[in-house]
């Protein structure tokens, strides 16, 4: 049997600059009922954005009618802030089904949710399926007074350095009595050491910590940018292997370069 996870093509229908790090996609399907939803609030897809064979995953922020809406957040590079940064309305991805890990105890009583602004998307999909009590701890840089659904008690940190006003937010909750649920989501190596602390100083709250994206000090920009040269081939009516072909040229030419200084 095959452990493959389904893909499903998929068209973007509208893009939305919500914030300065934030980008809303609409992607439609090729049929009314296209997508399997998993009910649980926190799913997430896999994206492969055009050119790309490398799947990033984002939470599925709604649903509307034959369109699912993605809320990607775009950093300084990557392979999909390079595509969803510019007009990419009218293009193709390609989606994976979608799976989720939401799940407070059954006789749960409150939940805390936490993360930078990565995990906003599904924060607000909780927010919107639970009837919990529920607060937050969010450490976002861009200004999101409306993106989170009323009916929780908010508490927005800014980060003065990466990760640390959540992670000192974190290890200062008072917890309230009673079955409860903690989720949190955010920078990989900061959800190790919540982790870490959770499983000391914690070890009765029902929790889910999960790393949505990882810090590289040490990583470059590429030499050659594929970006450019895929949408360039596209609106060439270049094929796949031909904008490939080009891209291959560029990277040995600019190598070529780099050797002879």
């Amino acid at each position: 049997m095959s452990t493959r996870a389904e893909q499903y093509a998929v068209r973007v229908c509208a893009r939305e600059q919500i914030s300065p790090h934030l980008i809303r996609l609409r992607l439609a399907g090729r049929a009314p009922d296209w997508f399997p939803s998993t009910g649980i609030p926190d799913e997430w897809v896999g994206l492969i954005v055009p050119g790309q064979y490398q799947v990033r995953y984002y939470t599925v922020r709604g649903l509307a009618g034959a369109e699912i809406v993605l809320d990607v957040v775009v950093h300084e590079m990557g392979l999909v802030t390079e595509w969803a940064s510019h007009d990419c309305v009218g293009e193709h991805a390609i989606i994976t089904e979608p799976k989720g890990s939401y799940a407070p105890p059954q006789d749960a009583e409150w939940q805390i949710l936490a993360g930078d602004l990565t995990a906003m998307p599904a924060i607000a999909q909780i927010i919107e399926s639970t009837e919990l009590p529920t607060k937050v701890l969010a450490e976002v840089a861009d200004d999101l007074p409306d993106y989170l659904p009323t009916g929780a008690e908010v508490t927005w940190l800014s980060p003065p350095h990466a990760g640390s006003a959540l992670s000192a937010a974190v290890e200062s909750i008072a917890w309230p009595d009673g079955v409860g649920y903690f989720w949190m989501a955010g920078e990989s190596g900061q959800m190790r050491a919540i982790r870490k602390y959770l499983m000391r100083e914690r070890r009765g709250t029902a929790y889910d910590v999960m790393g949505y994206w990882r810090r590289s000090a040490s990583r470059q920009p590429r030499a050659v940018d594929p970006g450019p040269i895929w949408r360039a081939g596209k609106s060439a009516g270049r094929t796949d292997e031909e904008i490939w072909a080009a891209y291959d040229a560029a990277r040995d030419n600019s190598d070529s370069a780099a050797r002879s200084t």
